[in-house]
């Protein structure tokens, strides 16, 4: 239930073997930043656009457009057919797969986005996981750090999983979508095909194939004067 298969289809990303021996999928962001120094070869085959700013080592792949006012900071691992929108700030220990979109005032820090991963507007991805052709609404927020700074534990059914990591975000598992404006609490794990609502706030596991619905009462009354 919480392996990375359990989440992702591990054949949409071109870095499977980051994956491997993780015994639950939230492992992965604990060997993050030796992988991507181990992996990367700077090189930019894509085209950086005049106003762009790519610092540090960095790999972008072909047809991959970093547009005018995007700040890519290495180390980063970005793939082909992708698009860095302006003003995405990309920084440290970023791996991103083919046709992933890091949108308009995006930041992403300490992630991978699996293959198709589309982040378009205004969101936070801080030490997480997207996986394939998951979609986040403008204005998601994942929060990955407690307001006590404590580790992240996970309940689930009763049981009690210490991840012993500070900083952790979220999973959000393949064809996922999150709503506009919601916010993702620290440690949220979202399973595979999954919808949450516009303006949810989310903490803990929803299994996948799940809609979480957030009802508003409205009222309409008359105006005066």
């Amino acid at each position: 239930m919480l392996k990375p298969m359990d989440f992702f289809d591990l054949t949409k990303t071109q870095f499977r073997d980051l994956f491997e021996n993780a015994e639950y999928v939230w492992d992965v962001l604990k060997h993050l930043e030796g992988y991507v120094q181990k992996r990367l070869k700077p090189g930019i085959y894509g085209k950086v656009m005049d106003g762009a700013i790519v610092s540090g080592d960095v790999y972008i792949g072909k047809g991959t457009v970093v547009e005018p006012g995007a700040f890519v900071k290495g180390p980063a691992i970005i793939g082909e057919n992708s698009i860095i929108r302006h003003g995405a700030y990309v920084r440290e220990n970023v791996i991103a797969g083919s046709g992933v979109t890091l949108g308009h005032c995006c930041e992403f820090k300490n992630v991978v986005l699996f293959n198709e991963a589309n982040v378009p507007h205004f969101a936070y991805v801080g030490d997480s996981i997207l996986g394939w052709r998951s979609h986040l609404g403008a204005g998601v927020k994942i929060s990955n750090i407690k307001l006590l700074q404590e580790p992240i534990d996970i309940n689930i059914e009763g049981k009690k999983y210490e991840t012993g990591l500070v900083k952790f975000g979220a999973i959000i598992g393949d064809e996922v979508e999150v709503g506009c404006n919601s916010v993702l609490n620290p440690g949220s794990l979202i399973g595979k095909c999954s919808r949450l609502y516009t303006n949810v706030s989310w903490r803990g596991y929803c299994p996948p194939h799940s809609i979480v619905k957030l009802r508003q009462e409205q009222e309409i009354v008359e105006k005066r004067g």
